[in-house]
């Protein structure tokens, strides 16, 4: 069978389900195969959820005790925003990820994905008290524009969500001090992309301040030149355009030459 007739059977959704959904559904479980592809996920943990469209309610998360590499667009659960399970399903979720997904998701916000991964170098960088520093411009995209969350322990209380809620404000990246990262998107290419940044970002602060242990001087831009350039990110300037909206489609066809399973 061609790999087209093999994708095209794969994405073959369910009768009953709405073809938005099925859509969605793909998305994020391919979200979830991009983030274990680049060695950004946690074994079973972290999470990525999606508000199902056209039920503001509703949203779907990762199934606990799978790999991020096995999750495939059938196997995501379907929860509300109290955590009752919509689907008929063996799979339970990751109470942590309903706390803090269904805070955001519940806002009405145009966060329709939520990303949050204790990948290495952004935890790293949470531990700083201003967290990413504009060393390169990878990171002037976050430049003023990164939200910050105390540690309060594993996130199982619900009164954190509030909190959650109030620290990320407005921003669509948030340093949880201590713990990880959390991005929101209005696609899971969006959510996504911007992990991947702040990602490649933190790395290379890191980089450049072990560097320093040898006696090398950082250097940074002024505030206005570093001001100018997130400027331009956000307000998609020249042929900038929203995270996502141009990787995503490539990422996907990455993922469709290499493993198309995500798709079933």
């Amino acid at each position: 069978m061609m790999a087209a007739q093999v994708m095209a059977a794969l994405a073959e959704k369910p009768a009953s389900m709405e073809a938005s959904e099925w859509e969605a559904r793909v998305a994020l479980a391919a979200c979830y195969r991009m983030v274990a592809k680049l060695g950004m996920d946690d074994l079973i943990y972290n999470h990525i959820s999606m508000r199902v469209p056209g039920h503001e309610e509703q949203f779907l998360l990762n199934p606990y005790g799978l790999l991020f590499d096995e999750i495939t667009a059938s196997s995501l659960v379907k929860i509300d925003i109290d955590g009752r399970k919509i689907d008929n399903t063996p799979y339970e979720i990751n109470l942590a990820a309903f706390v803090i997904h269904a805070a955001i998701h519940k806002t009405g916000s145009d966060a329709a994905c939520v990303l949050h991964t204790h990948s290495d170098a952004s935890v790293a960088v949470s531990g700083q008290e201003q967290g990413l520093l504009p060393l390169s411009q990878f990171a002037m995209r976050f430049y003023d524009r990164q939200a910050f969350h105390d540690y309060e322990g594993v996130a199982i209380d619900m009164d954190e969500q509030a909190r959650l809620v109030a620290d990320l404000g407005p921003h669509k990246v948030m340093l949880m001090r201590n713990h990880g990262i959390l991005t929101v998107g209005r696609t899971p290419g969006e959510a996504f992309m911007l992990l991947y940044y702040f990602e490649r970002a933190a790395r290379i602060q890191l980089a450049m301040q072990a560097a320093c242990a040898s006696g090398v001087k950082l250097v940074m831009p002024p505030h206005e030149v570093c001001e100018k350039a997130a400027r331009q990110f956000w307000e998609m300037q020249g042929d900038i355009l929203v995270p996502g909206e141009r990787e995503w489609p490539a990422l996907m066809r990455q993922l469709d030459r290499a493993d198309p399973s995500y798709r079933s």
